[in-house]
């Protein structure tokens, strides 16, 4: 059923590659939503999960639609926010940086290191308002600590706690050179496509986001290329551990965040000029 948003959702869900649907979802609605952004990279899924109302999106579209730099992300971000979304939780591919961070894991980063290129719209403030953005502690520490606590009640999923994500621009992958600068000198623990501006966004917006990395791969500094074929096998495994995931999380999430732990919900507070 396609209809206009006139419901409301306090947990998003943005899928990533191979996440292209929450099968669990109940009393679903379709949302086509029109921003000053253009449209995003696909309708809003709306539904109940565990009696709380959720809105899904796919990243890159159903069928995989568009690559991480063509990604509209301001209108992703902004359609969340106008059906009510103050929670967002993100799920995206990864390659390791970490000879202990290994493919089939989950990494739930803290930080992470910006290497797009200026290609893809990174703000909402672009005339007017001027906003400085904090971004020191960049993830909802709330949402991190609460997906860990999730992470654990499943048996033989392991989840690092914490590792910095770096973000390439795509859609290639890293030359051998670039990864073991990445590995040994920046000392980023995963590297993935999409995270930027994806949280910038979600922090402009005041939204408490946070990040389940699924590790796919290690990347070349291992001194094995990647390929696709490898990436969507571990993918693919990665889904089913992701969708027993998901559950767990919503269930422990509340409906305010603590503000001692995160002050994404307040994040402009300080920023505007």
């Amino acid at each position: 059923m396609l209809v206009e948003p006139k419901t409301t959702a306090e947990i998003g869900i943005i899928g990533g590659s191979g996440l292209y649907e929450i099968p669990e979802l109940t009393n679903i609605s379709e949302h086509k939503i029109y921003t000053p952004y253009g449209a995003p990279s696909d309708n809003i899924i709306v539904g109940e999960l565990g009696g709380k109302k959720i809105a899904f999106l796919a990243r890159h579209g159903r069928g995989h639609k568009y690559p991480p730099h063509r990604v509209n992300y301001r209108a992703n971000i902004w359609a969340l926010k106008s059906l009510g979304v103050k929670w967002i939780l993100s799920f995206s591919a990864v390659g390791s940086l970490r000879e202990d961070y290994k493919p089939g894991e989950f990494v739930v980063p803290d930080q992470f290191i910006d290497m797009t290129k200026g290609i893809r719209p990174a703000t909402f403030f672009e005339e007017g308002v001027v906003a400085h953005v904090s971004m020191a502690d960049p993830f909802c520490e709330h949402l991190r600590r609460i997906i860990i606590e999730a992470a654990k009640t499943i048996s033989g999923l392991v989840i690092h706690e914490r590792g910095t994500y770096l973000c390439i621009e795509g859609p290639r992958f890293s030359t051998r050179a670039e990864s073991r600068i990445w590995k040994e000198v920046f000392k980023a623990d995963i590297i993935g496509m999409t995270l930027v501006p994806e949280i910038n966004l979600a922090c402009e917006a005041e939204l408490c986001y946070a990040t389940v990395a699924m590790i796919t791969d290690y990347d070349v500094w291992a001194e094995k290329p990647v390929t696709a074929e490898e990436v969507l096998r571990v993918m693919e495994e990665n889904i089913e551990k992701a969708k027993k995931l998901l559950p767990r999380i919503v269930e422990k999430i509340p409906s305010k965040p603590l503000e001692e732990l995160c002050s994404c919900c307040k994040s402009l507070e300080t920023a505007l000029i």
